[in-house]
């Protein structure tokens, strides 16, 4: 049996192609695709080949947010039925796990992510009409529950990840740079563990209108009008955390010198692959406490209860259902910023 499934061979060659399914292991089942979400990752590999150090080197199916319907399972599965709604998780363990990292098992350099290079063989990705993973990836959603919806835990549960990261934002005042959809459902995060107030910097109107839906206080449209970010920069700098979700080098200048002394900065964009000159005189002098954030562990799950309660809508940020027979057409959506936010595809 085969089935069709979104193939990026090298930058700009993206196929919609029949892929052959693997055989249906024990503890395996298979999933129809209900929506599954283009992500910056996704983007990178389509337009630049590859996302950092790691290039395509073989076909790679792209794709790790999704949701679905268990259609069949293996014989060792239990808690798991067919027709059960799911959100799945696209990080599973690898066997030969080499250390315990605890609850930042992602860490570990034989993890297997979904729809990625960054091993060889490539780890497949979820565009695709059936998708066969391991059953502890898949979590129930309630019935009640748009799958499109569900789809989104996997960037919330980066965006959760990411707070955790910053560490206590109650109270605090939180800058985020750069609010595509993980920009703003890290606003959302920032809300939901607490801060009391939230920036938002972008360049692009549509995008920082949908922050503001997301739950940003004030929005600074950087192409129009610098001084409100420089305000915040003033005497060394006022904000307690800033999170970098922009990917850009400008934009780790700019959140460095706005945290206040003694602040937090997360950096969580990719930046673009080469040295980039980042100013250390602002780590040093005002003792930033300076941390990465890289996927998620454990906030999968919280992700999921969070989406499935509402305590984070994620709904503002749905744009639009493309099948996967016009991939190319979502992903040239998904690029615009002023047209989309959070593009999916479906099958079709």
């Amino acid at each position: 049996m085969t089935v069709r499934a979104v193939v990026c061979h090298a930058a700009f060659d993206l196929r919609v192609e029949e892929r052959p399914l693997p055989p249906l292991e024990p503890h395996q089942v298979r999933v129809k695709l209900a929506a599954a979400g283009i992500c910056g990752s996704d983007l990178h590999y389509y337009h630049e080949g590859g996302i950092g150090d790691f290039p395509i080197l073989e076909p790679l199916v792209l794709g790790h947010e999704m949701a679905g319907t268990v259609v069949e399972i293996g014989p060792a599965v239990v808690g798991l039925a067919p027709e059960t709604p799911v959100a799945v998780n696209p990080t599973w363990p690898c066997p030969g796990v080499r250390f315990d990292l605890g609850a930042r098992g992602h860490l570990d350099p034989e993890i297997r992510f979904a729809g990625s290079a960054r091993t060889l063989p490539h780890t497949q990705g979820f565009f695709q009409e059936l998708v066969t993973v391991r059953a502890e990836q898949c979590r129930p959603v309630p019935a009640n529950l748009p799958l499109e919806e569900a789809a989104m835990a996997e960037p919330l549960a980066c965006c959760l990840h990411a707070i955790r990261r910053a560490g206590d934002v109650l109270g605090r005042h939180v800058m985020v740079l750069g609010c595509g959809p993980i920009g703003c459902l890290t606003i959302a995060a920032a809300r939901l563990a607490g801060a009391a107030r939230v920036t938002a910097c972008d360049l692009v109107a549509q995008t920082l209108a949908k922050a503001k839906a997301m739950g940003a206080d004030e929005t600074i449209d950087l192409a129009a009008d610098r001084t409100p970010l420089e305000r915040l920069q003033a005497g060394g700098g006022t904000v307690d955390v800033v999170i970098e979700a922009a990917g850009s080098p400008q934009a780790v200048r700019d959140g460095l010198l706005a945290v206040r002394r003694g602040g937090t900065f997360v950096q969580f964009g990719v930046l673009p692959k080469g040295a980039h000159p980042i100013p250390i005189d602002p780590i040093v002098g005002k003792e930033l406490d300076v941390f990465g954030t890289f996927r998620f562990w454990e906030e999968f799950d919280w992700a999921v209860d969070a989406i499935a309660r509402r305590r984070i809508d994620v709904r503002p940020l749905l744009s639009e259902l493309v099948p996967l027979t016009r991939a190319k057409d979502a992903f040239a959506l998904a690029a615009d910023r002023t047209r989309a936010m959070k593009v999916q595809l479906v099958p079709g």
